[in-house]
């Protein structure tokens, strides 16, 4: 009985003296509605007293939710940190969602394509195991993600929240081509999609760091894909997120060498203020293994990680020795890397430093020592530059070496020339058999004694 439209929905908050939505300044192509058509129609779950959905005419245009484009209080951002309680409907995911296939599954959470079934629309859901997290940080990172969606590099989570037996659930948009770390091959992107990537995380830290939020826990597996030349890439996962400042332990199960030096050193249990230079480092990381293919180092450890020591060196100019693993990165490049992964959080630069850097080359060909490298273009898929050295010589002994070449080859049948494969193995096997027919085995089984001398 459900009949199947278009619509467009505006997201309407009820505020203490506040008898509706604000108007939004802001508007662009990254919204919670479609149609068939690359538009995207919410699942309408009830989820929270607090938020409500409001279905206007068919004319009325797409709103954003407004109040996170307010101008931020000096001290907190606004509303942004007031994580209100939602009411959970319990059901099962058959109830309204036709499960496709399982994208990805971790130790707290797997993500689930569906189909809604009253809208027809793919949706990811994100459910979180129940058992290994509370309701408290469910809320949190559902608030933060759902009000973090306006803009346009970050993961758009829909007003939809519900818990099933074992999981408390969300619904967010789909990433087509997965994310980072599926589509980085071993040698890393080109430079120009290095750039394209770097430029939209910078800008959707930025946002979150003008709001007061620390990310926390920025990694490939973190960055969805939306296209195949990443011209649309977005952040997720703000499970870790939070309000800089606040006093936090260590985030589980994440990449040591993503772990800034200051976090590393902590002991276990013991708590430390949360900073957005700990995004910033982590953003540097990101970079260069989508550069390289591979993070610059296993853990930032002075002591036991060789690459960290020799590039913290360089860092801090006790040596000008560039370290063998950055050698093909150029001077403008470096000198980003020198402020991003910097030893001292206060050194460390704003996330949107990269963007000064955008017009430079990143990826130099360094000449080879020997005088006489001969340069192979990379191929389009790699941004590095492959040297092949050859021996310094003068044309006369290169003639020379060219004579005894033919000489040789002459002496065993065979022509200097492109060589068939097929006739030179069909002519070792006949000189093979001939030094078979001529085998003398009386010749052959003689044996020297050595007789002592008188």
């Amino acid at each position: 009985f459900l009949e199947k439209r278009s619509f467009s929905f505006r997201l309407r908050r009820s505020r203490a003296g506040d008898g509706g939505s604000t108007n939004s300044r802001n508007s662009n192509n990254n919204s919670s509605t479609c149609t068939n058509n690359n538009r995207c129609n919410s699942p309408q779950t009830p989820t929270s007293t607090s938020m409500k959905l409001e279905v206007p005419n068919s004319n009325a245009s797409v709103s954003r939710r407004s109040s996170i484009y307010r101008k931020p209080d000096k001290d907190d951002s606004g509303l942004i940190h007031i994580i209100r309680d939602i009411d959970l409907p319990l059901m099962s995911f058959t109830d309204q969602y036709n499960i496709e296939k399982v994208l990805a599954e971790g130790c707290f959470a797997k993500i689930l394509l569906t189909t809604h079934r009253p809208t027809q629309t793919k949706v990811v859901l994100k459910a979180v195991h129940a058992e290994l997290t509370t309701i408290q940080e469910f809320q949190k990172e559902f608030h933060f993600n759902y009000e973090l969606s306006h803009q346009r590099n970050i993961l758009s989570a829909y007003n939809v929240a519900f818990q099933t037996k074992d999981y408390y659930v969300f619904a967010m948009e789909h990433a087509p081509y997965g994310d980072l770390a599926s589509n980085l091959g071993p040698n890393g992107l080109h430079e120009n999609a290095a750039k394209t990537i770097t430029e939209q995380l910078s800008s959707a830290l930025s946002f979150m760091h003008s709001k007061n939020l620390v990310h926390r826990d920025l990694k490939l597996e973190n960055v969805l894909v939306f296209t195949p030349d990443f011209s649309r890439v977005k952040l997720c996962d703000f499970g870790a997120t939070t309000k800089k400042g606040t006093l936090v332990h260590k985030v589980k199960h994440t990449w040591t060498s993503f772990v800034p030096p200051e976090i590393l050193e902590i002991v276990k249990n013991e708590r430390f203020h949360c900073l957005p230079c700990s995004d910033s480092w982590q953003f540097g990381i990101l970079l260069y293994h989508i550069l390289t293919g591979s993070p610059p180092w296993n853990a930032a450890n002075w002591v036991k990680d060789a690459n960290y020591c020799n590039f913290m060196k360089y860092e801090q100019r006790k040596t000008t020795k560039i370290p063998d693993n950055f050698r093909r990165f150029s001077p403008r490049l470096m000198r980003c890397f020198r402020k991003y992964l910097s030893h001292d959080p206060e050194d460390r630069c704003k996330v949107t430093e990269v963007t000064k850097y955008m017009k430079d080359r990143w990826v130099e060909c360094r000449v080879a020592t020997s005088k006489s490298a001969i340069l192979v273009a990379p191929t389009p898929d790699q941004d590095s530059c492959i040297y092949l050295n050859q021996r310094e010589a003068r044309k006369s002994q290169e003639d020379d070496n060219k004579q005894r070449l033919r000489r040789m080859m002459s002496t065993y049948g065979l022509d200097h020339s492109p060589v068939d494969q097929n006739a030179v193995r069909k002519r070792v096997l006949d000189w093979l058999a001939t030094c078979d027919d001529n085998f003398d085995r009386e010749i052959e089984s003689l044996v020297i004694v050595d007789t002592p001398t008188q």
